[in-house]
């Protein structure tokens, strides 16, 4: 494996909000070959589109989606809420396109505290993409996460396939990170905007319950089986005092009773 290629997979697998920080390591590790990053542009078109990664554009009130379903070609994207040049949207499902926006905005905005969200035609198959991504970066408290929840339409059969991605990284003295991939299969008889955000929202809810469940699984079973909840003397250590305890003289060199 090249090095391109090996630093490539450190980008791609950058937590998310941690980017940069990754790009910043990169460059720290590769100061005999400066001019790498320049060589990664694949890598960050890649980590943009498979991430959802969201950005504001001058003259835009939101955010908007990078992703493949709504990729232009030669690094240019369209979204609802672009203002720096116009893009119309042809083909024969565009009115399915516009009512799926509009129902699934409604959902968004009640489920989600911030969130963008877009609804692509496929025109190779006339299909439909419907994409929601949420982000919540919290540097400070050392932890990032991303919601991403990707479904495709077929308005000939009424099926919506798709899934739905949770990927939060938490780093304070340490690292733990939960990555999930939820596959989403259902049927919509009806085909409509309103019927599809119905099922999204519907699909969502029950995903969000699983996850509360497990992490309580978690914390009452697997967690307290990794930690001794007291030490062996089944007291609590109070570590204003600690060059009390032996350890704590064996540390600091201090004498110690024998």
């Amino acid at each position: 494996m090249s090095q391109v290629e090996t630093v490539s997979a450190f980008v791609e697998g950058a937590p998310p909000g941690e980017l940069a920080d990754v790009i910043a390591d990169i460059k720290a590790l590769t100061v005999s070959s400066p001019d790498i990053v320049s060589e990664l542009t694949p890598a960050f078109e890649k980590y943009n589109e498979e991430q959802l990664v969201t950005v504001k554009l001058p003259g835009s009130s939101q955010p908007v989606i990078i992703s493949s379903h709504n990729a232009l070609g030669h690094g240019r994207y369209y979204d609802k809420a672009s203002a720096v040049q116009s893009h119309v949207i042809e083909g024969p499902q565009v009115d399915l396109v516009k009512s799926t926006l509009k129902s699934l905005g409604a959902y968004v905005k009640e489920h989600f505290p911030n969130a963008s969200y877009g609804t692509y035609p496929i025109e190779t198959d006339s299909k439909v993409a419907i994409i929601i991504v949420a982000n919540k970066y919290s540097p400070n408290n050392f932890w990032n996460g991303r919601w991403r929840s990707l479904y495709v339409f077929d308005p000939a059969s009424g099926s919506l396939e798709g899934s739905i991605k949770v990927d939060v990284h938490y780093y304070e003295d340490g690292n733990v990170r939960l990555l999930t991939n939820k596959p989403v299969t259902a049927s919509i008889p009806s085909g409509t905007g309103a019927g599809i955000a119905k099922e999204i929202s519907a699909t969502e809810k029950k995903y969000q319950e699983e996850l509360n469940k497990s992490f309580v699984s978690l914390s009452e079973g697997a967690f307290k089986g990794l930690r001794r909840q007291l030490p062996v003397t089944r007291q609590k250590i109070e570590w204003d005092k600690v060059t009390s305890y032996r350890l704590g003289q064996d540390i600091g060199g201090g004498n110690s009773k024998r």
